[in-house]
């Protein structure tokens, strides 16, 4: 048997009880949110100041949309992902930690995708800004795609193996 077999598919070991596997979910997931906002912090700041930017004014007016979307992208994405620590604070000690858990890990993953978004627009833009809309397409569907691989598929592809192999 292969070590992370002996527990169940949740990480929990055989002991833990529903309250002890809530609390270490919640502290797991508050934790991943703390490794993923700051990026999101440095990508806002960044489009933040482009606009202010002397070189702002040489953009297309399809390259001002993409920049745009890409700036509403990550003001998205810094709400959601900040929004697991806010529920927490505000129903702290309210009971309904499990369905608070359940919904702080939808905010994550939809924030993580727009967090996706923003990255592939920002990659887009400034390839198509530096090199032409040719490479800039490229660069941003190609981060675009590995994001897509990396961050949903390959976790994805793993659950279906193990429900496959569990079922």
């Amino acid at each position: 048997m292969a070590p992370d077999e002996a527990n169940d598919h949740d990480g929990a070991s055989p002991d833990e009880s529903t309250k002890e596997r809530v609390d270490r979910e919640l502290i797991e997931l508050l934790n991943e949110v703390r490794v993923a906002l700051p990026g999101v912090q440095v990508l806002f700041a960044f489009l933040l100041v482009v606009p202010f930017n002397q070189r702002f004014v040489e953009l297309t007016t399809a390259e001002r949309w993409v920049y745009y979307a890409a700036l509403l992208s990550t003001a998205v994405a810094t709400v959601l992902l900040i929004a697991p620590s806010s529920y927490h604070r505000l129903r702290f000690r309210e009971g309904g930690k499990e369905q608070m858990l359940l919904t702080s890990n939808r905010l994550l993953v939809s924030g993580l995708a727009f967090v996706a978004l923003s990255i592939a627009l920002a990659v887009g833009l400034i390839s198509e800004f530096v090199f032409g809309p040719g490479p800039g397409l490229v660069a941003g569907l190609g981060i675009a795609a590995w994001l897509a691989w990396f961050w949903y598929g390959l976790p994805m592809s793993r659950r279906g193996r193990d429900e496959r192999r569990i079922g």
